[in-house]
């Protein structure tokens, strides 16, 4: 694929596909046609760059994760939805990649708003300048900073976005935001990472609506933590307020699994993932399980899915989601249900099997989050369940 004419078509396909599956504002349809991804990803054919995929555009030697990423075409969209940037508006991004979302907000504010973004490592900084000067937009200001301390020489801004996952919420960031502005973050807790839209009023940031999506961690932010199991074979990743134990765990395997059932279904194309999300509204107890390859083949109960299905843990106990095929019910034949290893394996699958049904029965409600600063008295928050970070305070609650 050479020709321009052909490049256009792939990149207006693209479009296509994504604006079929979740309808955008006609602003951000029109920059994503308009913006050439390919020209952001030099030395990779051309083709490639039209598919629904994430590109990794600067490897990690330390760790499983690359440090950057050309995003998924369809969740930048996504994100852009939420961010509801207008023309004029002042817009701060984290995480300045290959530069290619930058141009998009550049194309969505026009020539009388701003776009600046900031990215920690310095090249990826000038890969981002050199392709945005590249192709037109040079007006974009392009930092190389730790994104954790923001820009405050253009704020305040009107919109922020990360294109990075966040553990929490610096005081920078809510400081850099106008009072009734919107923020955009990949945000992580209890093991998933959301894409939470946030409105400023005051010292407070309220979500306006999430949505799932997965996101390279930014660098600087440590408080989540991993426990190996079974040689290294499962993995439970937790927050570090969680009272997760390793050595309690090291046997939990071994012993005599419990399976119970939910009544909830699924059909074969249907997301699940809200059950996670609304266990996270009432119970500390939630984490992300990750079990290998090796750790089924030694008999471990499957997971719903492997790499990441939420599990509740409590002290030498755990239970997490399992699923199985029903055919007597056509229209959904996955059933969920709820396998448990150690002494309290039984309490905690039924525990966790309430949690499904209580999703199977509101399948589409969506908690709202408030984030507090840290220093907020708890007895100043809103009703709800809350969860304690480093530099902020969230509720959840329906």
């Amino acid at each position: 694929m050479n020709s321009t004419s052909a490049i256009n078509d792939a990149r207006n396909q693209l479009v296509d596909e994504i604006v079929a599956a979740r309808p955008l504002p006609a602003a951000v349809e029109l920059a994503m046609r308009t913006v050439a991804r390919d020209k952001h990803l030099p030395g990779l054919d051309p083709e490639n760059a039209y598919t629904d995929e994430a590109v990794s555009i600067k490897d990690n030697p330390g760790g499983p994760l690359p440090l950057s990423l050309a995003s998924v075409p369809s969740i930048v969209a996504m994100m852009l939805k939420q961010l509801d940037a207008q023309p004029g508006d002042h817009v701060l991004e984290i995480g300045a990649g290959t530069g290619y979302n930058a141009a998009l907000l550049a194309e969505i504010v026009g020539a009388h708003g701003e776009v600046t973004t900031v990215d920690i490592e310095p090249d990826v900084a000038v890969h981002a300048r050199n392709a945005l000067n590249a192709t037109g937009y040079e007006r974009v200001t392009v930092i190389e900073r730790d994104g954790l301390k923001g820009a405050s020489e253009n704020a305040p801004y009107d919109r922020m976005i990360a294109t990075v996952g966040l553990w929490d919420i610096p005081d920078a960031w809510r400081e850099q935001l106008a009072d009734g502005g919107h923020l955009v973050v990949p945000f992580r807790w209890r093991g998933q990472t959301r894409s939470v839209a946030l409105t400023r009023h005051g010292d407070t940031l309220i979500s306006d609506g999430m949505e799932l999506c997965g996101f390279v961690p930014i660098i600087g932010q440590d408080g989540e933590r991993v426990a190996e199991l079974a040689d290294g074979t499962i993995r439970l990743h937790h927050d570090q307020d969680q009272a997760v134990d390793r050595a309690l765990l090291a046997d939990a395997f071994s012993g005599r699994l419990t399976e119970m059932w939910a009544d909830a279904r699924v059909g074969r194309e249907e997301p699940f993932d809200g059950i996670w999300l609304r266990a996270t509204v009432s119970d500390n107890t939630v984490c992300r399980l990750e079990v290998t390859k090796e750790a089924l083949s030694a008999g471990v109960r499957r997971p719903a899915i492997p790499s990441l299905s939420p599990a509740l843990v409590v002290g030498d106990s755990l239970a997490y989601m399992i699923l199985h095929r029903e055919d007597a019910h056509p229209d959904r034949p996955w059933r969920l249900g709820a396998a448990g290893y150690g002494p309290d394996a039984a309490s905690l699958a039924r525990k966790l099997v309430a949690h499904i049904d209580a999703w199977g029965a509101e399948r589409e409600a969506v908690p709202t989050m408030t984030i507090y600063p840290g220093d907020t008295a708890l007895d100043s928050l809103a009703e709800g369940h809350v969860i304690e970070k480093n530099t902020s305070v969230l509720v959840l609650g329906y």
